[in-house]
């Protein structure tokens, strides 16, 4: 068996926190190491954790999911991070995309497909 994928999720929202980890741990090879509600805890636990991927909600209070995104890219160039949104893709998938992001994914369209997908095609 290979090494499991271990995933932080930087999400405000208690539930949508509850919910990714429901997806990350029945997806096969994915484990989540941590969770954050907020930008700057996430930044925080980058540096602690040293995740193998980022889920990253866009829109949350103080720093937001694309600042935080931009800073950990800045910090290490292959940190690999997925920006999340209750938004469709429209600017926020190039605006995720020009902060460093490897891909953008709706919360409506997040589940282990996606999930595998973005991991195989970022790596």
């Amino acid at each position: 068996m290979t090494d499991m994928v271990r995933v932080l999720i930087v999400d405000d929202q208690e539930p949508f926190r509850s919910a990714a980890k429901m997806v990350v741990e029945l997806t096969d090879g994915f484990e989540v190491a941590g969770e954050a509600g907020s930008g700057e805890d996430g930044l925080r636990l980058v540096a602690e954790l040293a995740p193998d991927l980022i889920l990253m909600d866009i829109k949350m209070p103080g720093m937001d999911g694309l600042e935080a995104t931009r800073r950990i890219v800045a910090d290490d160039p292959s940190a690999r991070v997925v920006v999340l949104s209750t938004y469709e893709a429209g600017e926020f998938q190039e605006r995720a995309m020009e902060v460093g992001a490897i891909a953008f994914i709706s919360k409506s369209d997040f589940g282990p497909d996606a999930l595998e997908r973005v991991w195989s095609s970022g790596s």
